[in-house]
Parts: C-alpha cells; structure tokens; sequence
C-alpha cells in the first residue's frame, strides 16, 4: 500500500534553481522549495531501461540482466537449463565443455599478475568448475590505439606462460584496434574447450541436503589487490592477486570423488554470491561456520577499512566445491595434497531449510544471513 500522505515543501534558505538534471543549485536565482520525500539515498535504485555498472558485479543484478533481458532474446536459439561456468556438449562419444569469457580489469598489470595470464586462468577454470581438463583455448584482444608494444609483449607472454603452466594450447585468436577512448587500453577475449570425464557431472543444481562445501583456499586477495593499486593505498603487507589454474586441483579432487556434486570458482561477487547461485539452483540452503572460512588478516583490516565485506570480494584462484556427505576427508586430503590446495577447509554444510538461502554462524555463536552483492563494490577486476 502506498501512503499519499505528503509533508508541505520546505523554503530554502537562500534562493536555488535547477541544473539540466533537475537537482536544485544553491546560489543561483529563482524560488525553488524542497521535499523531504525527494531526498537521495545511496543504496542501489532497480534500473529496469537500461544497463548499469552493477550489471556487470557478477552479483544479484548479474543476475537479473540475464534472467530479464538475455535469456529470453536468445529464446529457442538457447538450450536453456542451468547456468554453469561452461557448458556441456556432446561430440560423438566425448563429453566437451565449451566456455568463453571477456576480461576488461583495470589496471591490466597488478601485484601478483596482469589481465593476459588472468584470462588463461579464468578460461582454464570456468572449464575446470565442470570437471573437464582443458585442452585448448582461444585469445582475441581489443587494444586501444596508444598500447605500448612493450605492455602487449609483456602481457602476452604472460598469457602463454599460464597456457603451460596448465598444460593447455593457445590455438586461434585475433587483434582489433579501436580509438583512444573506444576501450581502456586492452580487452581480452577467450574461449575454451575442455573433455569430461565419464562419471564427472558437477552442476549448480546437485546440492543436497548433507553434503559438505569445502573450499580450497584463502578468500578476498585478488578484489584487495586490484583495489590498493587503483586507488593508490598501501599496506603494511603488500596483497598480491590469487590468479592461478586449478584444473590440477579438481583433476586430484574427482579422482577420490568423481560424484563431486558442485564446482564453482567465486570470482565476481564473491563466496556469497556463488553459494547463493547454488542455493538457488539446488533449491537448497546453505549454513557456513564462520571459524572455518579462510580470509587473510591483511584482506580482512583491508575490507575493515574499507567497509567491504570479504565474502563479496572476487577471487581468481580458489574454488567452492560441494561433496556428498562422507566423503569430506578424502576430498581434502586430494586437494591439500596441491600447493593451490593447502589451505582447503570444510565450510559448512548444505540443509533443507531456509532453500535458496545462505546463513553463517558467527564467531559469537549467533545467525544472519549472507546474501548475494547487490551493487557495484570493486568495478572492473576481471
């Protein structure tokens, strides 16, 4: 119900006019009142016309574009299902996972890497999160006229470096150039291709009431990281980002558990935003022990500071994997046994109540809620 009860208008004090935005001015001439049920707020406002920062967090508007306007124009031309990191395609006998991905972080060299290794990575991964093994991978760039040489070199051979170190070709690509100002210097473009396992079936919708989320590694580094560069702040430690393949590290995981339930590598928008896409997909709910999760003292004062909370920071180089009850400990021991895995951690366990929900119990011993980003916390970090 809404209340069409209004206050009178309140006079100004000195005389205020309108800028071309209708925002009074002080200072110029003309009468102008204000309302008090006019004022601004600084939480997000739905944007239902046209796309927004947000849009791109990986969080609840993410969310929204594509439930609202993508899907439904792809229409018939769209399998449909559920929303994984890739998708999975039949070829003949062989199960293939295809995915593709865009990467416009900013700035595209940072402590602990640069936006070339982070797209082989990023690409490695979306295919690893269905439990495949990458074999090969494409790499197209958008560069803004004024690039140096020096940084396209550096960072493609940046990108090929990470292409070995996971064991993974760099078979096609290709170069546009557009003008100053047409993009931020270089966007990156990839697509991949990785062969699935027979028994391997990780989705977002296999969650089941019992099973244990494990995570494999410390969260909040690589979203700290892009931030203390871009802003120019400084900590006693320097942060550097997580970027790193983890396709040995599901390879080790799938070996002592092939029925793995759920992959997903929590990069925009962080751990509570990939966990609330698998509550929602498993119609289930999710509690997290708050003792258990992993976040560095240097990102957990960065995020103090800052007033941003670690579970929505992105991260580039740990993964949420989801496991029948049981079965915990021999994951662990699969994933610890990997340097990217040393720190893995049972988090918390998958519940029929509260589904599509995900709640942590506190160092204090009390409950709340853990939802999904909403707006824009750190632009452009992949």
């Amino acid at each position: 119900m809404t209340d069409e009860r209004r206050a009178p208008p309140i006079a100004s004090a000195e005389p205020l006019a309108a800028d071309p935005l209708g925002r009074a001015v002080a200072g110029a001439p003309g009468p102008a009142t204000m309302d008090p049920f006019d004022a601004s707020c600084a939480a997000p406002i739905p944007e239902s016309e046209r796309v927004i920062l947000g849009h791109g967090s990986g969080g609840r508007l993410s969310a929204n574009l594509l439930r609202d306007v993508v899907v439904p124009a792809l229409g018939a031309a769209s399998p449909g299902g559920v929303l994984n990191d890739a998708a999975i395609v039949g070829v003949g006998a062989s199960r293939l996972a295809f995915t593709t991905d865009s990467y416009v972080v900013s700035p595209i060299e940072f402590p602990g890497g640069d936006i070339g290794e982070l797209a082989v990575n990023g690409t490695v991964n979306d295919l690893a999160m269905m439990g495949a093994a990458p074999v090969a991978i494409s790499l197209a760039y958008v560069i803004e006229e004024g690039l140096s040489f020096g940084e396209l070199g550096r960072i493609t051979a940046s990108a090929a470096r990470a292409a070995q170190a996971a064991g993974v070709q760099i078979v096609t690509g290709d170069t546009k150039v557009v003008g100053r100002g047409a993009a931020d210097r270089l966007f990156v473009n990839t697509a991949g291709i990785g062969l699935v396992p027979d028994g391997v079936a990780p989705s977002a919708d296999r969650a089941t009431p019992g099973d244990a989320v494990i995570l494999s590694g410390p969260i909040g580094l690589h979203g700290v990281a892009i931030m203390s560069v871009r802003e120019g702040l400084e900590f006693e430690v320097e942060i550097a980002s997580d970027t790193r393949p983890l396709n040995a590290l599901v390879a080790a995981l799938v070996a002592v558990v092939p029925d793995v339930r759920v992959l997903r590598d929590p990069t925009r928008g962080g751990l509570a935003s990939a966990l609330n896409e698998i509550a929602a997909s498993s119609g289930v709910g999710v509690v997290l022990e708050e003792p258990a999760i992993p976040i560095p003292g240097p990102v957990r004062a960065a995020c103090e500071m800052l007033g941003f909370d670690p579970f929505h920071v992105a991260n580039e180089g740990v993964c949420v994997a989801i496991v029948p009850a049981g079965t915990e400990e021999a994951a662990l021991a699969a994933m610890r046994s990997l340097p990217e895995g040393a720190e893995a951690a049972v988090i918390g366990r998958v519940v029929a109540d509260h589904p599509g929900m995900v709640t942590i119990r506190t160092l204090v011993g009390s409950e709340r809620i853990v939802d999904m980003l909403i707006g824009e916390q750190l632009p452009r970090i992949c």
